[in-house]
């Protein structure tokens, strides 16, 4: 089939055919993940990379065999599991749909380790089990998740690189009311953030994907900014001469379990594995700088007009994520106490200038937790 005619429209429609259902929310539980491993692996080629620090398998999918490579990890943050299915949807669309993934798969060769950080994943936390995050040890390299990347990349020598991220619901999508549902950063190579040859190709890549994803969630798309660290994995192998692309999954309405986000996740990663298979060529350094860089801009909830020390104000509130029971539980907790203007709330509620009532006795300050409260004798609960 000729890529150039794929309908990502339908791909949409018929996620549902590909999409792996057993995983669905924000926690991935260990022995869904080494479910849907041992499902994989008798059509696709998984290969042991080595263990984590508390003795966890870091495995890898091997499938394609054509000369240009890619290397793509997931969940070095551990929690941070949207891509992680994303990636494993990949994998299964490259097997329900094998006639449409044979020029991918000729033209390509991609090694996918979908958790790159298992203790992190099972525990919930950005960091290993040593409180290191991998996102800030590509140069020194001390932890055992650090090198099995770093030995991977050597030993397969990569033409592209797509580091795969979630990031919180606080980001919109430059200074207006969207969020950046999805988010991309062509990395810096140097303190002076040129633009080589190298990095123009991950510029173009995330170019095209920007163009399709405008498609589906028009405004919704961010970029990063683009300050050099060495020992972010990005910069470290853009400077090695790879370039590499930085995917990061945000919020979409009312999708804290990032279903929706996930679909655009793929195809967005689809779309620059195609552009790699068919060695596309274009220069969009101009394009990239057009996708407007995030900003902090969101919050989960904004209360509007609460009289408070006879004045009104807007109170911020951010959920908490918290592992309980293997389900993440969103605990509402006060962020800001009369925000400026220029924020908004991913749910607003006008109160319309009344004083807060609480169920009980709670301190009306930042950091307390306020699940509900009390209006005109009617119970709100956020």
């Amino acid at each position: 089939m000729d890529l150039k005619q794929l309908n990502f429209s339908e791909i949409i429609r018929t996620y549902s055919e590909f999409k792996i259902n057993s995983l669905q929310g924000r926690y991935i539980k260990e022995e869904d993940i080494l479910y849907v491993y041992k499902t994989l692996s008798n059509k696709l080629k998984i290969k042991n990379e080595g263990h984590s620090e508390e003795g966890r398998i870091i495995s890898s999918f091997r499938v394609g065999k054509g000369s240009r490579k890619i290397l793509i990890w997931s969940q070095m943050h551990g929690n941070e599991s949207t891509t992680t299915k994303s990636v494993l949807d990949l994998l299964n669309y490259f097997l329900v749909y094998p006639e449409i993934s044979r020029n991918i798969l000729e033209n390509c060769s991609l090694i996918i380790v979908p958790v790159l950080n298992p203790d992190g994943a099972v525990n919930f936390t950005r960091v290993n089990s040593n409180g290191v995050d991998l996102n800030r040890d590509a140069y020194l390299k001390t932890q055992s998740e650090s090198k099995i990347l770093q030995s991977i990349y050597v030993e397969f020598e990569p033409d592209v690189c797509f580091n795969m991220h979630d990031q919180r619901t606080i980001f919109s999508a430059g200074n207006t009311d969207k969020p950046a549902t999805v988010s991309f950063l062509s990395p810096s190579f140097n303190e002076e953030r040129e633009i080589d040859d190298t990095r123009s190709k991950s510029m173009s890549l995330i170019s095209s994907a920007n163009q399709l994803l405008q498609e589906f969630i028009p405004d919704q798309v961010g970029r990063y900014d683009d300050g050099f660290n060495i020992n972010c994995v990005g910069d470290y192998f853009q400077k090695k001469g790879t370039p590499t692309v930085l995917f990061e999954a945000g919020h979409f309405y009312n999708d804290y379990d990032r279903d929706e986000t996930r679909k655009y996740i793929f195809i967005a990663l689809l779309k620059m594995i195609i552009d790699v298979a068919n060695d596309k060529k274009s220069n969009s350094v101009e394009k990239y700088f057009e996708i407007p860089e995030n900003k902090k801009l969101f919050y989960d909830v904004i209360l509007r007009n609460v009289s408070h020390t006879n004045k009104s104000i807007d109170v911020a509130i951010q959920f908490k994520e918290t592992l309980s029971e293997n389900k993440i539980e969103f605990i509402p907790v006060i962020d800001k106490i009369d925000i400026p203007a220029g924020y908004y709330g991913h749910r607003e509620l006008d109160v319309k200038n009344q004083v807060l009532r609480f169920k009980k006795p709670v301190q009306f300050e930042e950091g307390q937790v306020l699940s509900s409260f009390i209006l005109n004798n009617n119970v709100f609960v956020i």
